[in-house]
């Protein structure tokens, strides 16, 4: 299975009263965790967007399994949990220094050309990044 891993350092201002990050934050490392993931299959949100396409999150799941406190540094591992044409979901783990898993989530995506709410098929506008997804999924079916 094809996987990055981000480090992520744990910002006091991600932690709540009780010490504990916040559990919206996982939402903005995954993020972070994405757009690294992409950048290294070779390819850009940036660039995306001065073409006018975004793509925005259909879907969240967010599993939380162990607290995070700072000053901790966390490891978020992604991958493409499934793709088509028209959608991508990525997976995500967040692994503590320790190796133990903090917290598993998925996300949804589409792309769109800016101020549509119609889907466009990534096949069409970027048939490089459909081609590197389809080899990736390959890649993670193959074991």
């Amino acid at each position: 299975m094809y996987f990055t891993e981000k480090e992520i350092e744990v910002r006091y201002a991600e932690t709540d009263k009780m010490d504990v990050v916040y559990h919206a934050n996982y939402l903005v490392w995954f993020e972070v965790a994405r757009t690294d993931f992409i950048e290294k299959a070779g390819f850009s949100y940036a660039d995306m967007e001065k073409d006018d396409i975004i793509s925005p999150v259909l879907d969240v799941s967010v599993k939380y399994k162990r607290s995070v406190t700072y000053p901790e540094k966390v490891t978020i591992k992604t991958w493409i949990h499934s793709y088509s044409k028209l959608k991508t979901v990525y997976a995500y783990e967040v692994l503590k220094e320790n190796g133990e898993v903090a917290a598993t989530g998925l996300t949804t995506h589409i792309v769109l050309k800016r101020g549509s709410d119609r889907p466009i098929r990534i096949d069409r506008y970027y048939p490089e990044w459909h081609a590197k997804y389809t080899e990736l999924v390959a890649m993670s079916e193959e074991g």
